[in-house]
């Protein structure tokens, strides 16, 4: 039996987390008047370097929403405007709104092109060449070309989709490599780079939310592929997106794989903020909830991070070569710039928070629908709650939830991906012999 706690243990256990509570509290209230200080600073350099910018979401809420239809509305997460900041309650930004207000336009145009404080290199715009405007897709086809069902298709298909700050490598690197013989010739497995990621559009007028990441997905694979039937499999932020898919063709899919899903039970008017508070509690410790607070809670701040990091990404790649005497840069590392700040501010809100609300009403249609469900996370899962997996259970009986030991949001699929593989193709047969015999 584990021994007692002591009144000394008890006394030191309430002092570090009384101090970590005050020291929380001091840092984010500075952090809340930085965040302030540079919605100033990012106003003017903006209207210096484009002429007629954007306002962010310090604005009221009433007024950036004036261009918005009713149905874009509803669409937009409450944590975009409901982050408190005491210093924006003061009327610190009143001047800067009032100079706006007097000014002319300028007459500067916004593109649909990269930010001034965005990279602006041969890779990171090469969406714009495009006039499909489409998302970027990796197909691999089946081996056995001549395989193929009624309708035409080759007899399996796969969607991919990844999570928050990744990019469809994430699949094609993993999974795309260990593939059986014979899901190799019969499978169709398509991996997607979601909008505002890797070399997908990243379109500085988007709002990102559930809608537009599922209007691309329709319109960049499942209707140019012709999709009659298909199977689903995604990982963090990519698994709401899914269940979005799933949801509206619940009569194509056959089975639907989630891998470390976020879903936290709560009315919707809560949901958003159940969930970013969750995820991005204004904590200093543990360093990952603080890194998640910080670009979570923080516009401005947040797009500092990007402008240093992602606008200079290839200097950074070239030194971590230089120090690490490699060749190339893990693809992991290489998708943390693969994105605009503006792309994954919205996505983080719009879809991680935002999209909260709507889990409930999806994972109702599955059910109904009777469509196979597969949870997969590891139990040492430091990004999402390793509860978000039981409540799904909870929600969905007839769910198989696999828990995998010692690993984390990450390693659930990196380190083992032959395992992870096998995983995968093993409930793609059992659905598809589910779906034969129901339609027997």
């Amino acid at each position: 039996m584990p021994a007692a706690t002591t009144f000394p243990e008890k006394w030191a256990r309430k002092c570090a987390t009384n101090f970590h509570t005050a020291l929380s509290s001091i840092v984010f209230l500075f952090l809340d008047f930085l965040e302030t200080l540079l919605c100033v600073i990012f106003r003017y350099l903006d209207e210096f370097f484009e002429g007629n910018p954007p306002h962010c979401y310090c604005d009221q809420k009433k007024s950036r929403e004036q261009k918005l239809g009713e149905e874009e509305k509803n669409e937009l997460s409450e944590t975009l405007y409901g982050r408190k900041n005491v210093f924006r309650k003061m009327g610190f930004l009143g001047f800067a709104r009032k100079y706006e207000e007097c000014k002319k336009t300028s007459g500067g145009q916004l593109k649909n092109i990269n930010r001034w404080s965005d990279c602006v290199c041969e890779s990171c715009v090469s969406w714009t060449m495009n006039d499909d405007n489409k998302l970027h897709v990796v197909v691999k086809e089946p081996s056995q070309a001549s395989v193929k069902d009624s309708t035409g298709n080759p007899i399996e298909n796969v969607i991919f989709l990844h999570g928050f700050i990744s990019s469809s490598s994430l699949w094609t690197e993993t999974v795309f490599q260990n593939l059986s013989e014979p899901v190799k010739g019969n499978y169709r497995l398509i991996s997607v780079d979601l909008l505002g990621f890797g070399k997908s559009p990243k379109p500085r007028d988007g709002l990102y939310t559930l809608r537009e990441h599922l209007d691309m997905i329709e319109k960049s694979v499942i209707s140019p592929f012709d999709l009659k039937s298909f199977h689903v499999v995604a990982h963090s932020m990519g698994c709401t997106i899914a269940l979005a898919v799933a949801a509206k063709y619940a009569k194509s899919v056959k089975s639907v794989t989630l891998v470390a899903p976020l879903y936290l039970p709560s009315s919707k008017d809560e949901a958003s903020f159940t969930v970013l508070n969750r995820l991005a509690e204004r904590r200093l410790w543990p360093p990952l909830l603080f890194a998640s607070s910080f670009m979570s809670w923080y516009e401005h701040l947040g797009r500092c991070v990007c402008f240093v990091i992602c606008r200079n990404h290839r200097i950074w790649e070239s030194t971590f070569k230089l120090l690490t005497r490699r060749r190339e840069v893990h693809f992991m590392i290489m998708d943390l710039t693969k994105h605009t700040h503006h792309s994954a501010w919205h996505s983080m809100h719009n879809v991680v928070c935002g999209g909260a609300k709507y889990v409930e009403d999806y994972l109702n249609t599955l059910i109904e629908q009777r469509i196979k469900m597969c949870v997969i996370q590891g139990d040492q899962d430091n990004v999402i709650p390793l509860e978000c997996s039981i409540n799904i259970k909870k929600k969905v009986p007839d769910a198989e939830v696999f828990i995998i030991s010692n690993a984390d949001h990450k390693t659930v699929i990196l380190g083992r991906e032959k395992e992870f593989t096998r995983s995968l193709e093993r409930i793609w047969s059992s659905a598809s012999a589910d779906t034969n015999t129901m339609e027997e």
